[in-house]
């Protein structure tokens, strides 16, 4: 009898260990998945502007409207109520970079615009050319070297909202685009 309650104490031990392995490693992909997520996103910022960036000579959503955003750059923007703070015309990328603290690589990030990329010149960059950031929207995103994955000229919105997690109000936020938004009803 005391070999068969080894035996299940043994088997106990094991089981108990790899249930507590596979939890952490749950954890640590959770934890890549929100830093690509823009968890790590500056929610709220200074609505200070890049210089050259042109105000929208006729935006779809005037400053002070309110607008519905359509989309999760974080936790808790879709289906937020926002009010729209400023609204740009310019050309908007999609890049993907290594953050300059050492953080694992971001794919695809929403949005960084031209006016926020180190000497990019006049011309709008194409998909796969590199640049140099010029903005920290997330840690480690200043002077990191990036790739364009997209690139579109459109109009650009700088927004306040409330997410519907019930995390704390949002202000200044750079950037919704005008497709991420919907009238409010």
């Amino acid at each position: 009898m005391n070999l068969n309650r080894r035996l299940v104490m043994a088997l106990l031990s094991i089981t108990t260990s790899l249930l507590l392995t596979a939890c952490a490693g749950e954890e640590e992909k959770s934890s890549k998945e929100d830093h690509n997520s823009h968890a790590n996103m500056e929610h709220s910022g200074s609505g200070e502007l890049p210089e050259g960036l042109e105000e929208a000579a006729d935006p779809t959503y005037e400053v002070g409207s309110q607008a519905i955003i359509k989309d999760d750059h974080m936790p808790g923007m879709d289906g937020a109520k926002a009010t729209i703070v400023g609204a740009y015309d310019t050309v908007v990328y999609s890049l993907s970079y290594d953050p300059t603290n050492g953080g694992d690589r971001v794919e695809q990030h929403k949005w960084v615009i031209h006016e926020e990329l180190l000497d990019a010149g006049d011309e709008p960059l194409k998909p796969g050319d590199e640049t140099t950031i010029n903005t920290d929207h997330m840690e480690g995103m200043r002077g990191a070297k990036a790739v364009i994955d997209s690139a579109e000229e459109m109009t650009v919105y700088m927004v306040d909202f409330t997410p519907t997690d019930g995390s704390e109000k949002v202000t200044n936020h750079q950037w919704v685009t005008e497709d991420e938004l919907a009238p409010a009803n």
